[in-house]
């Protein structure tokens, strides 16, 4: 029956019972079955991770401007690895590192969350945060567009010119 048509018999689920089967165009049912694929990928919302980079000495004005990027990223839906790097002998201020990741943690509780608390690996003290809320800004943005009055740009009128009756004279206007 399939041959007498040129397709093809595909069987669609094997476990029913009886076995399912279709008779369609195999590289069709293969093509729509990627696009599908692609569509729920697409779908899909990619959370990435945002670094940020402390010294454990931190000045309060460099501590606030990063402070401000990790707002940014949690309200954007990214997660945040916020880190202490201790160079050198600064290893002794393992306690100011820790003090400043908390603070750091306690700024942002009302945009994040803890994932982990601070936590010491060879130079770098860790501390991850999560979003509180997934980001939706991006579908709010064309809702907030299309509320708003769209003002339409007219061409600037121009009078209509008049009628050429001869050679120009002076006090004449054209």
């Amino acid at each position: 029956m399939a041959e007498d048509q040129g397709l093809d018999l595909v069987e669609i689920s094997p476990n029913a019972q009886p076995p399912v089967c279709r008779i369609i165009d195999y590289s069709k049912f293969i093509y729509q079955q990627k696009k599908h694929q692609k569509e729920l990928k697409a779908k899909q919302v990619k959370i990435e991770v945002k670094e940020i980079r402390f010294g454990p000495q931190t000045d309060e004005h460099d501590y606030d401007f990063k402070l401000k990027h990790a707002k940014e990223f949690l309200s954007e839906g990214n997660k945040v690895k916020a880190y202490v790097f201790f160079r050198g002998r600064s290893i002794l201020f393992k306690e100011q590192g820790e003090v400043l990741l908390l603070r750091f943690a306690n700024d942002l509780e009302e945009y994040g969350k803890v994932e982990q608390m601070p936590k010491l690996e060879g130079k770098r003290m860790f501390l991850f945060l999560a979003p509180k809320k997934v980001a939706q800004k991006k579908q709010e943005q064309p809702e907030e567009e299309k509320a708003a009055p769209v003002k339409e740009k007219k061409a600037p009128q121009q009078k209509a010119p008049k009628e050429y009756k001869g050679p120009w004279v002076e006090g004449d206007e054209f």
